[in-house]
This record gives C-alpha cells, sequence and structure tokens, in this order.
C-alpha cells in the first residue's frame, strides 16, 4: 500500500509521485480526458483519466512532483474544455507500473 504524502509542496521537485485527482463539473463528453492527456504527455507523466459514473473524470498521475504540480494547475486553470467547478486531490508514492498515459 502507498503511503499517503499528503501534499507534495515539501518534497524535492524530481521525487516520484502519484497524483490521483478527481474533477468534478461539465467534464465529460467535451474532449477533457484527451486534453488531460496532452498535458500529462507533454510533462514526462504516465498515467490514466477515465470518466466515472457520476459525471466526475478520474485522473491518476505519476511523475515527477514538479510535473504532478504542473498538472495539477492546468487541470485547475480554467483552459481545459469543457468547465471545471472543482479539483479533489490525493498524493501518495510513486507506485510504477504505468506505461504511457490513456484514456479510459
Amino acid at each position: 500500500m502507498a503511503t499517503d504524502t499528503g501534499s507534495p509542496d515539501g518534497l524535492p521537485d524530481k521525487s516520484p509521485v502519484r497524483l490521483t485527482a478527481w474533477v468534478h463539473g461539465h467534464v465529460q463528453g467535451v474532449g477533457f480526458r484527451w486534453w488531460t492527456r496532452s498535458r500529462a504527455l507533454r510533462y514526462g507523466i504516465t498515467g490514466s483519466a477515465r470518466n466515472l459514473p457520476d459525471g466526475r473524470v478520474e485522473v491518476v498521475a505519476e511523475g515527477t512532483a514538479s510535473a504532478c504540480r504542473r498538472l495539477l494547475a492546468e487541470l485547475r486553470s480554467g483552459d481545459p474544455p469543457g468547465r471545471v467547478d472543482t479539483v479533489v486531490e490525493r498524493w501518495s508514492a510513486a507506485k510504477g507500473g504505468l506505461v504511457g498515459f490513456v484514456e479510459r
């Protein structure tokens, strides 16, 4: 089981972390997962973005603390397709085993 790191703020920028983010708003059917994938690949992040039955999108991202912080900032920026109302985040130690970034 991964150790909860709370927030990556105290970690060195190159420390590997896992960010799990639940994005609330009008984020399904608008290209949000594709947009998230393009940003993740830009930052060298592996993981996935998937639609949840309740209308949220779940993003699981592994990479350096600095890369995951940048992705989280972009998720919250107001620039993604659709409308993001809020993003709930959970940080933990990287588990590994992820290849590429996929839309599910």
